[in-house]
């Protein structure tokens, strides 16, 4: 099958705050020649409060030199009390207070943070503290931008040439403006060797004898990481038996179209006399070099003599390519793949819209709709847009049971023509990151970032996709990409998960969403929408801030920065109630505020839409431009049916009120997984509310999120017990049940009872 889902991580830890960050970044001056550490601090505090009462956030951040311990002190501008606090030992004295570091979070690296909390009380006003200290120095100012390190392969020189069975020296210089973490070796795009302390170098063994390339990709200890790492740098290993072989300076080459690249020509060793090199151009006729001969002797057999590889001027729109085979008696020959850059523009109809979906139809995938076709009352939604997901490299040109990414335009093309003069929009999942879903098993993908997964993902997913969207034929598509769900939310919330770990501290995540951008966002008719997870995941503001601290850097690493992203979507795949019609987060039941209850756990958002417009405006503080568009999945987060409350609850209990007055009706909202008792939602539209692109179906309904049992796979997909409904759950859902439905096949493929429910819960109701 070609789509999947899942849902979602929940939470990590939540209690706290809303918006206003007071007081910020570290002034104080590192001492010379003292013992102790230079401090140099940042703290944001935050607020959310009612009357008579407020929950406090408070992240310390670290901007100076390592930190054993620490103890945070301020001052109460009124008449404020710390009642309870958290994640630190907090006291109060008059109106001074101090928060001494648990064991646990102690420890604070150069750049690293923190997050502590309180609920405390206050009369008259509740303004809050404008000056803290760490260790006794006094915070100000604002905390410097994390930068990407810096890094420089220093051998192999390029064009080295190393005897047959010696080891291959590779070395690196890096530095940060923090510190470097590690820096990574690679041999032929596979990572060879770690070094997390300088010098940095490793002896690379067993290397064939030929041409080959190395690389060094170093990593900084910020949050999240950035990484940078060095061009490819061409080097041979001499050929085994003494057989003599002509090398190339690099394997490939682009060419730009009017312009020209050189190629370097040597041979490996000594020759006895002279030697011709005879050069060979097959393909592309644009292509073209010079010299096709070259001669060497026993004095300058090993420096080498450039070909210039031009490429023409020509009125096509494609990149041409051609082979340069160089060969020479009794030698061993060499091959270089030249490839012409192509610099004609695409003319391409309208421009790239604000909005894709306004004034569009949406694109009706033949494949699902014989599904839901086939089933009793599906006629009514068979019709309706979804999602297309490309969740493995094998669904690029399609399988035996669904069409391709190229087979899904053509289709789009048809119904495009049939559509009259409307534009028409169809919509890929973008969802194959190395260690995808880390802290998930159901959705589980094909990659390893320990196997050359962020490799494969650039070259053999993302490369193809954007090759085939950019086809000229395409252009009048608006194509609309939901980028990697699940993905950069789990790198805040999930990092005792060893796989989202790993995701994090290698920068496999960050580095493969902003490859995915760079290439989408470079064709003019395709839309980008990040997935930022939904309020029952982000809704704390522990997560809430730091997750669109991380968006924002990410997105800003990339070329186009903040202009290569159209928007974000939430709610992907998952239940969360679009609207709950009886109760906001403001209200309160015998005095007590709803955050109370325990199926908010002190959430500051009780549905999507709330959740998905204030995360928007917090994106455009963070940099994010202003037409910036947010989509909701409302694909099965209708609620309806009977069990849907038709007025508030009058109980002055507030967990008997949330509970009877809440129109999402899951056990509990960790739980993602093949939902029993929910509905279709809204249909698919545009522009529905303020700051919303559209409501979308990404999630087709009908596919299941993941199988209730083990079933042997070779998608890569594993078990997860919170799709079982025998299973008792864990802290991530209260240790509830799991609300799943019974026998549900793996993640993507079709699950009629799951459809019917679906059909009969649907809320607007079908007609």
């Amino acid at each position: 099958m070609r789509v999947h889902p899942r849902r979602q991580a929940w939470r990590n830890r939540a209690v706290t705050t809303a918006a206003l960050l007071v007081a910020a970044a570290g002034l104080a001056t590192g001492q010379a020649a003292t013992a102790h550490a230079a401090v140099s601090c940042d703290v944001a505090y935050s607020t959310n409060e009612w009357q008579g009462g407020f929950t406090a956030s408070v992240t310390v951040k670290n901007l100076g030199d390592a930190l054993a311990g620490w103890t945070l002190g301020f001052a109460f501008p009124g008449t404020q009390q710390v009642q309870q606090g958290w994640s630190a030992t907090w006291s109060q004295t008059g109106n001074q207070v101090t928060a001494k570091n648990l064991d646990w979070n102690g420890n604070l690296a150069t750049g690293a943070s923190t997050s502590i909390g309180f609920n405390g009380s206050w009369s008259g006003s509740n303004p809050k503290p404008t000056a803290f200290t760490v260790n006794g120095v006094t915070c100000g100012g604002q905390p410097p931008v994390n930068q990407a390190p810096t890094v420089s392969l220093t051998s192999p020189a390029s064009g080295a040439s190393i005897p047959a069975g010696s080891a291959v020296p590779l070395a690196a210089t890096a530095g940060d403006d923090g510190a470097v973490s590690k820096v990574e070796f690679y041999v032929d795009g596979a990572l060879v060797n770690t070094d997390t302390s300088a010098p940095y170098g490793y002896s690379a063994t067993g290397v064939a004898a030929g041409s080959h390339t190395a690389r060094a990709k170093a990593y900084d200890n910020g949050t999240p990481v950035l990484s940078a790492e060095t061009a490819e740098v061409p080097f041979t290993v001499g050929s085994d038996g003494g057989t003599a072989a002509v090398v190339a300076s690099a394997t490939s080459v682009s060419v730009p179209e009017g312009g020209s690249k050189t190629v370097g020509f040597r041979l490996s060793k000594a020759p006895s006399g002279n030697v011709t090199v005879n050069l060979t151009k097959t393909g592309d006729a644009d292509l073209t070099i010079a010299p096709s001969t070259l001669t060497f002797t026993p004095a300058n057999w090993n420096t080498a003599q450039n070909v210039t590889v031009s490429a023409a001027q020509d009125a096509d729109q494609t990149d041409g390519t051609a082979t340069i085979a160089a060969a020479a008696t009794g030698h061993t020959g060499v091959s270089v793949t030249a490839t012409e850059s192509d610099d004609d523009v695409v003319t391409q109809p309208g421009e790239h819209v604000e909005n894709p979906y306004a004034g569009a139809t949406g694109y009706v995938n033949p494949d699902w709709a014989a599904k839901a076709a086939a089933e009793p009352g599906g006629d009514a939604v068979a019709d309706i847009s979804t999602g297309v997901w490309l969740d493995r490299i094998a669904a690029i040109e399609g399988t035996a049971s669904a069409r391709g990414l190229r087979a899904h335009l053509e289709e789009a093309l048809r119904q495009d023509a049939a559509n009259g003069s409307k534009p028409l929009t169809i919509q890929f999942v973008i969802y194959n990151l190395p260690n995808r879903d880390c802290s998930a098993l159901a959705s589980n993908g094909e990659l390893l970032i320990a196997q050359n997964g962020l490799n494969r993902y650039k070259t053999e997913y993302i490369d193809p996709i954007a090759a085939i969207m950019a086809e000229p034929r395409y252009a009048t598509l608006r194509i609309s990409t939901v980028i990697e769900i699940d993905s950069l939310p789990n790198l805040i919330t999930n990092l005792n998960v060893p796989k989202c770990q790993e995701a994090k501290s290698s920068g496999a995540y960050v580095d493969g969403v902003r490859y995915a951008l760079n290439k989408l966002h470079a064709i003019k008719n395709v839309y980008t929408y990040i997935d930022a997870a939904h309020h029952g995941w982000l809704g704390w503001d522990t997560n809430f801030g730091p997750s669109a601290d991380l968006f924002a850097s990410t997105v800003a690493g990339t070329t186009a920065g903040f202009d290569s992203v159209d928007g974000f979507i939430t709610n992907t795949a998952n239940y969360s109630a679009l609207k709950e019609p009886h109760f906001t987060i403001n209200t309160t039941v015998n005095g007590t505020t709803v955050r109370q209850s325990r199926w908010l756990d002190w959430n500051f958002y009780v549905d999507e839409l709330s959740y998905a417009q204030a995360f928007r405006t917090l994106l455009i503080q963070k940099g994010f431009k202003p037409g910036l568009g947010m989509l909701i999945d409302t694909s099965r987060n209708g609620w309806g049916g009977t069990a849907r409350p038709a007025a508030p609850s009058t109980s002055t209990d507030v967990n008997t009120f949330v509970n009877q007055s809440r129109v999402d009706r899951r056990i509990h909202a960790g739980n993602w997984c093949n939902q029993s008792g929910a509905g279709l939602g809204e249909r698919p539209q545009a522009s529905p509310a303020a700051g919303l692109d559209a409501y979308v179906w990404i999630k087709p309904p009908g596919e299941s999120d993941g199988a209730s049992k083990l079933i042997p796979n070779d998608e890569g997909k594993g078990f997860d017990r919170m799709c079982d409904p025998t299973y008792t759950g864990n802290e991530r859902n209260g240790n509830n049940m799991t609300g799943s439905l019974a026998d549900a096949p793996l993640s993507g493929q079709w699950f009629s009872a799951q459809f019917r429910e679906l059909l009969k819960n649907a809320y607007p109701a079908l007609p």
